[in-house]
Parts: C-alpha cells; structure tokens; sequence
C-alpha cells in the first residue's frame, strides 16, 4: 500500500513537471524569438542590419546569446554579499516565471485557476522589484546601489499606472479571476471601449520592462 501511494505521488509529481515545462518551454521560447524580433526592428530604425550571422538571418541568434552567457566568466565583487549576489538575479527570474501559472491559455488550459488571479500577478510584480533592490546593496558599492535604488523607484512609478488600469478590468468584471475576465469580454473587448487606456497601460508595459525608448534602468545595471 506505501509503495502504491509512493508510485502515485511520483507519477503526479511528474505530470505536475510535465505541465510546467509545456507552458514554460514555449514562452521561453518566444520570448527569445521576440527578441530577434525587436533587435532587427531597432536595427531598422537605425539604418543597421542587425542579428544576420548565426543561422538564416540570424534565426539562431538567441541559442547563441544563451551559450554565451551560460560560458561567461562569472565576477563576484571581493567586498559583496555572494549569497544575496547570487539570490537577486535568481529570485527575479523565478518571480517572473511564476506569474505565468495562472495564465489561462485556452478553456481550461492553465497551470493554476487561482480567483484571485489579479492579486497574484500584481503581488509577483511587487516581489521582483527586490532583485534590482539585492542586487545593487549586495554588491557592496555605494554606485551600484544607488543605480539599483533609482531602477527600483522607476519600476514602482511605472506599477502604479498599471495597477491603476487594471483597476478598471476589475471594476467592469467585477472579479479577480483572469478566466473570468476573458469570459466577460464575449459581447465586446475591453480594448475597444478602453483604448485611450490601453494605450497608457502599453507604454506603462515598455516602461516596466525597460524597452526602449524606456531603457534608463538597463544603463544604471550595467553601470553606464
């Protein structure tokens, strides 16, 4: 009976891993090919070519950019925290990836139909701030952190628009639940009534993210 109920949770340990990986696998991958994307886009806009050298017009750019980065020569500050050090970039991916658990992909097609979807994404968001936050005190340099505390600030100025838009898809859905949300919008989206917040919500995204032309915070990381 113990070796049944041990077969058990291992079979549904590995189905949960399963679950996990087909929706983790493909934004990954997206989100690198996405990339490509908006490196050409920017290399137009600036008269250049842009990723053209690994694979068909630099398809394979992305694959590249990871074993790069996986076989670079890690630097720890002598003075710095290496434990925080370590844990700040870790956490903020990890906050990232968990948001997409309750992200419905079809009827019924989400890790996690949690009701208080709304809450979750915006308690996450909140969350990967401390990463930034981490990673320029554990350094152990009064540059560094500064450059982190002005990213931090300008992340949580953007979150307060976002919040403040998504506010109003609570109040016309009246619910916290994403599956609920998509639900309500059968008659009509929200993006035709609410374009002139769509649009502020998108340019909120950019900001959030540090796209360009938003991309200040990436200078102060990389000290420049």
């Amino acid at each position: 009976m113990i070796n049944n109920n041990l077969i058990l949770t291992i079979l549904n340990l590995l189905i949960n891993l399963i679950d996990v990986l087909v929706v983790l696998l493909p934004i990954l991958l997206s989100v690198a090919f996405m990339t490509i994307i908006e490196r050409k886009q920017l290399a137009a806009h600036q008269r250049r070519v842009g990723p053209q050298v690994v694979g068909y017009y630099g398809i394979l750019q992305p694959f590249s950019d990871a074993l790069k980065l996986i076989l670079k020569e890690t630097v720890i500050p002598s003075q710095s925290n290496k434990v925080l050090f370590y844990l700040a970039p870790v956490s903020t991916l990890i906050f990232s990836l968990l948001g997409w658990a309750i992200i419905p992909f079809g009827q019924g097609l989400t890790l996690f139909d949690f009701s208080l979807g709304i809450f979750y994404t915006l308690a996450l968001s909140s969350l990967g701030v401390y990463g930034i936050l981490f990673a320029g005190w554990s350094a152990n340099s009064k540059y560094a952190f500064l450059g982190s505390l002005r990213s931090t600030a300008a992340m949580i100025s953007y979150e307060l628009i976002l919040s403040s838009a998504i506010l109003i898809i609570i109040l016309l859905s009246g619910s916290f639940n994403f599956s609920t949300i998509i639900e309500s919008q059968q008659a009509v989206w929200y993006i035709i009534p609410l374009l002139p917040i769509f649009i502020f919500y998108f340019i909120a995204i950019l900001a959030e993210t540090s796209r360009t032309p938003f991309d200040l915070q990436e200078a102060n990381r990389f000290g420049l």
